[in-house]
């Protein structure tokens, strides 16, 4: 049974992990840096943004501070968010059935608060959830349970059953193994973890474009 939901939000919700990528190599263009190739895939794909600041501080020796480095990457961010990020198909129509189905819904994310939350505003979908936690509020990146554990505590709900919806391999692992119930999101950013994500999770989905759908299978499975 479903009481409670928690989304990652880029890669699962918005289809954004391509800007991030983009903003971390413009960044470092901008110091005369040539990023190598796999850099998103190595920082973005496992840690918190606080965690992957210090990372590329240390490994391209940056003589700036993390907080520099952090509002420069943020900046190119903002702009891009601004202007190019959108909802992944069929999430819009997704949210609202869940939403009036009466499942609490919150969300889980490695980015910044300001850039997640003016982008789920400017595509009308911030009211869907009833709050947003962030990995640099909470102290942990998505390798610790801390996240997903805070939300199912303000939405008072227990991880058995409490959905985690994430796109991204290490993040469903850390889930499933704090005891939630686990949906793998397709994105191409992920390909290479595709089928060990879905021996993973508990669902996997193409889409999220298909709550209805989502049920009869979770009833099917009597997960």
């Amino acid at each position: 049974m479903m009481k409670g939901a928690v989304f990652d939000i880029d890669g699962t919700i918005l289809d954004s992990i391509p800007i991030w990528d983009k903003a971390v190599k413009s960044f470092l263009n901008g110091l005369g840096i040539e990023a190598e190739p796999g850099l998103n895939k190595t920082t973005f794909s496992s840690m918190s943004m606080a965690e992957w600041v210090k990372f590329l501080k240390n490994r391209y020796g940056l003589a700036l501070g993390t907080d520099e480095i952090a509002a420069g990457i943020n900046r190119i961010v903002e702009g891009l968010y601004c202007s190019q990020v959108r909802l992944k198909d069929g999430v819009e129509q997704f949210l609202k059935d869940m939403k009036q189905a009466g499942i609490k819904i919150t969300a889980a994310t490695s980015s910044g608060r300001h850039i997640v939350e003016e982008a789920l505003r400017r595509l009308n979908a911030m009211n869907y959830f009833d709050r947003i936690f962030t990995c640099n509020e909470i102290g942990a990146g998505k390798t610790k349970p801390d996240i997903y554990l805070a939300a199912a505590g303000y939405m008072g709900t227990t991880p058995e059953d409490t959905w985690v919806f994430e796109d991204a391999l290490y993040a469903i692992r850390t889930a499933k193994n704090a005891g939630f119930r686990t949906v793998g999101v397709y994105d191409p950013f992920n390909i290479e973890d595709m089928e060990e994500i879905k021996s993973i999770c508990d669902i996997y989905l193409n889409k999220l474009d298909d709550f209805y759908g989502l049920v009869e299978k979770i009833n099917r499975s009597q997960i």
